[in-house]
């Protein structure tokens, strides 16, 4: 009986296991041009075999970094990564200066700034169709979301329109992500990122165990209010940083509890175990910056 209970249990965990990782972000810098394409060939080989099936790169250009375009590095991981078996979903452009700007503006300023972010990220899913033709599941639009910024429904409602005519120009689904700060009520916040969904868009929630900005009973209110068609990103790190410091994190196991009725995806590469190549070369101070989720 009790060695049926273990491998009961063993064969459990697995499961979970399985099902926290069958979505992975990946993060690029700069810093991972360093690694061998055998290096490369071995991480996503290890994806695979612990049961990734989707493999979601957070952008292909920040800022002026475009990580080598058709015939770079990141380019060339990508294709190794298709040849294991993983599906792709493919991040676009992201401006540096994107969490200041939203920061600074007023609500005009918001709109007009993400229009030219959104065109800007237009360009660079025709560059990668013309140029890398890489096959994709669909498409991450890096320039994420949070409850102070759109506190004000007029923002979200300006948004929610915004975001539909750019999905519409697209030939694969839009994937976007948001972070709760405790500045709209958990049930306001469900019904919002419910919304987006409900426009055709694949809307992650990040789960906030990483960087611990709310705590473990208020996440978990937020989590359970939120409606099936929002997924739930397990963040498997904890920040070491403080605020207004370089992101430094290390790596730490995502949560493993049952998504219930929500898609899961964990973030990052970078920090499960056999990613571990990613966090060995030292990074660059504008690499460091870039590392934010």
């Amino acid at each position: 009986m009790k060695r049926l209970m273990l491998t009961t249990l063993l064969w459990l965990g697995l499961q979970l296991t399985a099902q926290a990782e069958e979505r992975l972000f990946y993060q690029p810098l700069n810093s991972d041009a360093a690694l061998s394409r055998e290096q490369w060939r071995k991480i996503w080989q290890a994806s695979a075999r612990h049961g990734v099936k989707t493999l979601i790169v957070q952008w292909t250009a920040y800022g002026d970094s475009n990580f080598g375009n058709a015939h770079g590095w990141l380019a060339d991981s990508l294709r190794q990564a298709r040849d294991q078996g993983l599906q792709l979903v493919l991040g676009l452009y992201m401006d540096p200066a994107y969490y200041q700007r939203i920061e600074q503006l007023d609500s005009a300023g918001l709109e007009t700034y993400w229009q030219a972010q959104l065109a800007s990220s237009l360009d660079r899913q025709r560059k990668l169709r013309e140029d890398w033709k890489l096959p994709v599941s669909g498409w991450y639009l890096p320039m994420e979301l949070d409850d102070l910024h759109f506190q004000a429904a007029d923002r979200r409602t300006t948004l929610h329109r915004q975001l539909k005519d750019f999905a519409r120009q697209l030939d694969a689904p839009l994937h976007l992500s948001a972070f709760s700060a405790g500045h709209l009520a958990p049930q306001v916040n469900a019904a919002w990122l419910g919304e987006l969904a409900s426009a055709g868009l694949q809307l992650w929630w990040q789960d906030g165990a990483g960087t611990g900005r709310l705590a473990p009973l208020v996440r978990d209110t937020y989590a359970s209010a939120l409606p099936c068609s929002v997924g739930i990103v397990h963040e498997a790190f904890r920040q070491t940083s403080a605020a207004g410091q370089p992101f430094h994190a290390e790596p730490a196991a995502p949560d493993a509890r049952p998504g219930g009725c929500h898609a899961s995806a964990v973030f990052s590469l970078r920090y499960r175990p056999w990613g571990k190549p990613l966090l060995d070369h030292p990074l660059t101070t504008k690499a460091r910056n870039v590392q934010n989720h």
